[in-house]
């Protein structure tokens, strides 16, 4: 069994500085995950060298994988810190498990593991990713939706805006407008909602344009890393079809 956690923390106190790497040790507790360890490093900050420094800076809230405030890049691979499992996801060297942490690269660092994920947010902004009413009376009962459709918007719902997808996505970052996989998919929720769906068009002209769906260059690697399941990959071949209708109706000059 091991007997250390050797925590290896990419630290930038902001986005302008170069950047370093820190290492830590801790005892080995059973069950522990990423979260817990990092706070086991926040009561006495000391690394492997014996130097007392700042804490790690890192966000975390819900601590059950529902927030999606904790992604980070856990050994290279984009997740949620608090459901990493250190069994699961160090590598074994000598007596210790190894853990290396670095902040999502996508987004502007704000500090150590902490990034600005506000484009994110603003893209689902773009999108009008919600259900447009115009005051909180009573609306009367819903309209029936098929069974099918309900059970795949609600694959869609447990989206968390975590970034994992983005993160992951080879087409979405500073060079490139496109909107990237969340947006798109939170668009198609909506889109299939009873009342949501009275944007639909205003919706297909931004996943028309080119920040759209056409900057998917179907790597997939949306789809492989989200850790809710969420079928991002059918989300975007649904919306690809539904721009191309909307874009013909609109050449045509159908309405929407």
């Amino acid at each position: 069994m091991p007997s250390l956690v050797r925590l290896k923390v990419r630290r930038k106190s902001h986005a302008a500085e170069a950047g370093h790497w820190e290492t830590f040790e801790i005892p080995y507790q059973e069950n522990m995950n990423v979260i817990s360890t990092l706070m086991e490093v926040r009561k006495a900050p000391t690394t492997v060298e014996g130097k007392t420094v700042a804490p790690p800076a890192w966000e975390a809230a819900c601590l059950e994988e529902v927030c999606g405030s904790c992604t980070m890049v856990i050994n290279g691979h984009v997740r949620q810190a608090c459901t990493a499992l250190v069994e699961d996801v160090a590598r074994a060297k000598g007596d210790a498990l190894e853990i290396s942490l670095e902040p999502m690269s996508k987004f502007p660092l704000v500090r150590d593991l902490i990034v600005d994920r506000s484009r994110m947010f603003q893209s689902l902004a773009q999108v009008q990713a919600w259900v447009p009413i115009d005051g909180s009376y009573d609306l009367g009962a819903a309209t029936a939706q098929d069974d099918a459709v309900r059970q795949f918007r609600y694959s869609l719902s447990r989206c968390m805006t975590c970034g994992c997808c983005l993160e992951a996505c080879p087409q979405f970052n500073d060079h490139s407008p496109f909107i990237g996989p969340a947006a798109i998919g939170q668009a198609l929720l909506f889109n299939r909602h009873p009342v949501g769906k009275t944007l639909e068009g205003e919706r297909l002209d931004v996943l028309s344009s080119e920040q759209g769906v056409t900057g998917c260059g179907n790597a997939q690697n949306c789809v492989k890393v989200c850790p809710k399941g969420v079928p991002l990959t059918r989300a975007i071949a649904e919306i690809n079809r539904d721009t191309t209708r909307h874009r013909l109706r609109k050449w045509i000059g159908l309405p929407s």
